[in-house]
C-alpha cells in the first residue's frame, strides 16, 4: 500500500533521525536497568550514540553471573570481575540507589571490594544486596561497608561482620536480611536495636548462638528466623504481624532459667500470622501449662510444620498454642516422619476443651498423617470445636499403609461434627 500524499516513511524527514536518542531520560534508564549490565552497555552503544554512556549514570547496578559466558575458569572470572569493578569506579557518575553484587560462586572476594563500598557510600546507596563467597573462612566485610549509613534495605549472604568501634548502626534500615553470616549474639542484638525504622527482619543463622537475643524493634511487622539459638526474647515488637520460627528452641534450660512460653507470646498482641517449624522442646523445660494465661485474639493463621507427636510434650505444647488463638481462620499442621504409634494423650481429649470453641476456623490442612491415635484425636477435636469449618484436607504420608484411609474414614464416621458444612478430603 502506498503511503498517503504528503506522508513519508519513518526514515523520512518528518520524524526525528534518532528516535531512541530522544526518549525521555527516565524511559531510557528503565530500559537499561532491566538488562544485565554487559547487555546494557552493548545495547546502549548499538542503538544510539546518545545512549553510549547512559549506563554510567544508571541508579541501579547488578553484578552477577550474567556478566560472562565462560563459567569454568574461576581464576579468569575473578580477574575479569576486578576489571568490571574498576570500570564502574572510574566511569560511573551520579547516585547509585540500588546495587546487587553476587560473587558467591568465586573462590575469594576481589581485592577492590573496599573501594567499591567507599564508592557506594559516597553515592548514596540505599538498597544493597551482597552475596559473598561461601567457605570455611568467611570474608570479613570491609570497614567501608559500615559507612553506608543511608541504607534502607540490606541483604547480606555470608561474610564476617566485625564493625569498627565507631559504628553506631544503620538507623535508616527498613528491611534487613542476614543469611549464613558470622556474627555474635551481642552484635546482632545491637544491630537490630539501632535500626528504629526496621519493618522486615529475616535471619538465617547457621552457627549456634548460645546467648539469649532480645529483639527491640518498635516498627517491626514481619520476622522470619531460621537457626539454632538458646532463646529469643521478643521484648519490644508492638506492631509485629507475621512471625516465623524454624529450628528454634523455645524451651531451653540455661543457668537454671527457662524461656517461658507464656512470656514469649505475651508481647505479641498484634500478631496475625504464626509459623513454627521444627520446634524443639527440651524435655527438661518443665511442665507445659494447659493453656497460655491470656489469649491472642489477633492471630488468624497458624502453621505448625515438622511437628512430632512423640514426645507428647510437643503435642501438649501445640494444643496450648491452638487453644489460645480463638479467632483462627486457617490452620496447617505438617507432621514430621516417625515410625511408632504413640499412646493417645489425655491432652487431646475433647472433654478437656469444653471452654474452647474455634468460631472462625474455616480451613484446616493436615499433612504427613499415617492414621495414629494422636492424629485422629486431633482431627476429632477440630471437627467437634469448629462450627464454621468448611474443609479439612488430610494429606497422607508416603509411609502410610493402604488401610490408613479406611481406618481414618471409620473413625471420622463416629465423630460428631460441629459444622454441617464440614468436608473431609484426602490426598495421597
Amino acid at each position: 500500500m502506498m503511503p498517503p500524499m504528503g506522508k513519508k516513511h519513518c526514515c523520512g524527514s518528518l520524524l526525528p533521525l534518532d528516535v531512541l536518542g530522544n526518549l525521555p531520560e527516565n524511559v531510557i534508564d528503565d530500559i537499561l536497568v532491566r538488562l544485565p549490565l554487559q547487555d546494557a552497555v552493548r545495547t546502549a552503544s548499538i542503538l544510539s550514540n546518545k545512549w553510549r554512556y547512559k549506563w554510567c549514570k544508571l541508579r541501579e547496578l547488578t553484578l552477577d553471573k550474567t556478566l560472562w559466558k565462560n563459567k569454568k575458569d574461576l581464576r579468569f572470572l575473578t580477574i575479569y570481575f576486578r576489571k568490571i569493578i574498576h570500570h564502574i569506579l572510574t566511569l560511573h557518575s551520579g547516585p547509585v540507589k540500588k546495587f546487587t553484587l553476587c560473587i558467591d560462586f568465586l573462590e575469594s572476594s576481589p581485592s577492590n571490594i573496599e573501594d567499591l563500598m567507599i564508592f557506594l557510600s559516597k553515592n548514596g546507596i540505599q538498597h544493597l544486596l551482597l552475596k559473598l563467597p561461601i567457605g570455611r573462612n568467611p570474608h570479613e566485610l570491609p570497614s567501608s561497608f559500615f559507612t553506608c549509613l543511608q541504607l534502607r534495605h540490606l541483604t547480606l549472604q555470608s561474610g564476617l561482620i566485625l564493625p569498627p568501634p565507631s559504628f553506631k548502626g544503620f538507623d535508616r534500615l527498613i528491611s534487613l536480611e542476614l543469611r549464613d553470616v558470622t556474627i555474635s549474639s551481642k552484635l546482632l542484638e545491637s544491630l537490630i536495636s539501632h535500626s528504629p525504622l526496621l519493618e522486615q527482619l529475616v535471619l538465617q543463622i547457621s552457627d549456634v548462638l548460645t546467648d539469649v537475643i532480645e529483639i527491640n524493634a518498635p516498627m517491626l511487622r514481619t520476622f522470619d528466623f531460621t537457626g539454632r539459638i538458646s532463646c529469643i526474647c521478643l521484648k519490644s515488637v508492638p506492631l509485629l504481624e507475621k512471625l516465623s520460627l524454624q529450628d528454634a528452641e523455645l524451651y531451653y534450660l540455661k543457668a537454671a532459667e527457662k524461656c517461658d512460653i507464656a512470656k514469649f507470646f505475651e508481647p505479641l498482641s498484634t500478631l496475625e500470622h504464626l509459623h513454627l517449624a521444627n520446634l524443639f522442646l527440651s524435655p527438661g523445660a518443665g511442665e507445659i501449662p494447659p493453656s497460655i494465661p491470656f489469649v491472642l485474639h489477633s492471630v488468624k493463621r497458624l502453621c505448625l510444620s515438622g511437628m512430632y507427636f512423640d514426645p507428647l510434650d510437643v503435642v501438649t505444647s501445640a494444643l496450648c498454642l491452638i487453644r489460645s488463638f480463638p479467632n483462627l481462620q486457617s490452620m496447617e499442621i505438617q507432621v514430621a516422619l516417625f515410625y511408632n504409634d504413640v499412646p493417645a494423650p489425655e491432652s487431646l481429649q475433647v472433654e478437656r476443651f469444653s471452654n474452647v470453641t474455634f468460631y472462625r476456623l474455616r480451613e484446616v490442612k493436615l499433612e504427613g498423617f499415617i492414621g495414629t491415635k494422636p492424629e485422629m484425636q486431633l482431627v476429632e477435636l477440630l471437627l467437634a470445636k469448629s462450627p464454621a469449618l468448611v474443609r479439612i484436607l488430610i494429606k497422607l504420608s508416603r509411609s502410610a499403609k493402604d488401610s490408613a484411609r479406611a481406618k481414618i474414614l471409620a473413625v471420622l464416621s463416629k465423630i460428631k461434627l460441629a459444622s454441617p458444612k464440614a468436608e473431609v478430603d484426602f490426598i495421597f
